[in-house]
């Protein structure tokens, strides 16, 4: 069976889409709630944005309450801060993620996710 990997978070619609699609293909992939404490470390977060080909601000999830809050839009916000603070409060981290041996993918749409299975 082919590893598969969701970076996801159970209340998130778009998540729940894409682990229909991917199950739906016959695949059972790793779930990874990356809202529970400890799960998505820096040095991950920084791995999986190197592999999106993606900067921290690209994968902001500017729908998060904090990210108002936070003036995240002002500009004054460098890369490695950006990155602590999706660590810090990983509701900032667009999802969901997936990987597979195919590559990589921001599922947003989640139909998103037919191009690497």
């Amino acid at each position: 069976m082919e590893n598969i990997t969701i970076y996801y978070y159970d209340g998130c619609p778009t998540c729940r889409g894409t682990r229909e699609i991917v199950e739906g293909a016959g695949f059972a992939p790793a779930l990874v709630d990356y809202m529970e404490a400890d799960r998505l470390s820096k040095p991950k977060l920084l791995e999986l944005l190197r592999e999106l080909e993606m900067s921290a601000r690209q994968l902001l999830r500017k729908k998060a309450p904090i990210f108002d809050e936070l003036l995240l839009d002002d500009p004054k916000w460098s890369e490695d801060q950006l990155v602590d603070l999706m660590v810090a409060h990983p509701e900032l981290i667009s999802r969901p993620i997936v990987v597979t041996r195919k590559g990589i993918r921001l599922c947003r749409p989640a139909e998103v996710v037919r191009e690497i299975l």
